[in-house]
């Protein structure tokens, strides 16, 4: 008779979200591909809704692994938070080959471009408007995101609540500036490589920001059902590191592309 051994170590049992994830991921880039050269965009909207689908269902696995069945030990959050600054410097180099993608074609334009930055031709944004503005929004909402944290640790809930409020509040309205801001844009992402670099590192960072204020606004909803306390609140403290880099990265985005890349 074989002897039951007890471990800190959480042993994950068999699921099925990863497939289906994959599979969600797989119609979502095949769908894109269709609805850009053909117009049809149900295999795109089948796809989104499979990877929305499985984010539900496994955060709630995830929720229920932390708060109800104890298996998030010290050493698994250990785990947990070597996984989450990994996977953050795997964002970091993403957005690393877009900055040098623009740099390389900034700091030397080719006569193609008529030998000058921004193109001729390309009329840019002004920073000092809506990017400015979405500059004190995202500062902001990194500075009640901090406030929120250190309610939580000091065991003052209702504060807590108010500052994640605010915070994902701030992050609607930025994704709500930079919508208007590309809908009034004066150039499009086909407008020589100013348009794609612009439109493809700003829109990169604006899908982090709403995965960011998903992220938050979940912990928000268990924040007030009471799953986070003083020392067991891994799952905001990911949000709020994820917060930060996403800050950071537009403060390199309004400084170079913005301002000097203008």
């Amino acid at each position: 008779m074989m002897q039951q051994v007890y471990h800190p170590y959480h042993l994950v049992k068999p699921s099925p979200w990863p497939y289906i994830g994959g599979c969600g991921a797989l119609l979502t880039t095949v769908g894109a591909i269709v609805y850009f050269h053909y117009s049809p965009a149900w295999v795109l909207s089948f796809g989104l809704v499979i990877i929305v689908v499985t984010m539900v269902v496994w955060w709630r696995d995830v929720i229920r692994e932390a708060t109800y069945q104890g298996h998030h030990t010290l050493i698994v959050k250990q785990g947990l938070k070597y996984g989450m600054i990994l996977f953050i410097l795997s964002e970091v180099c993403l957005f690393f080959s877009f900055f040098w993608a623009f740099f390389h074609s900034s700091l030397v334009p080719t006569v193609e471009i008529g030998a000058v930055w921004p193109p001729r031709g390309v009329d840019p944004l002004n920073p000092f408007s809506v990017p400015l503005l979405n500059t004190v929004v995202l500062l902001s909402s990194g500075a009640t995101v901090t406030w929120t944290h250190h309610a939580i640790i000091s065991g003052k809930r209702k504060e807590a609540i108010i500052g994640l409020v605010f915070t994902v509040f701030l992050g609607i309205l930025f994704t709500g500036l930079q919508a208007m801001e590309y809908y009034e844009a004066p150039f499009t992402i086909s407008d020589s490589v100013y348009g794609s670099t612009f439109f493809l590192t700003t829109g990169a960072h604006g899908a982090h920001v709403l995965i960011g204020s998903s992220f938050l606004l979940v912990c928000l909803i268990r924040l007030i059902y009471y799953q986070f306390t003083r020392h067991h609140h891994f799952g905001f403290e990911a949000a709020v590191w994820y917060w930060h880099f996403v800050d950071v990265v537009w403060l390199f985005l309004f400084i170079f592309m913005y301002w000097w890349g203008s």
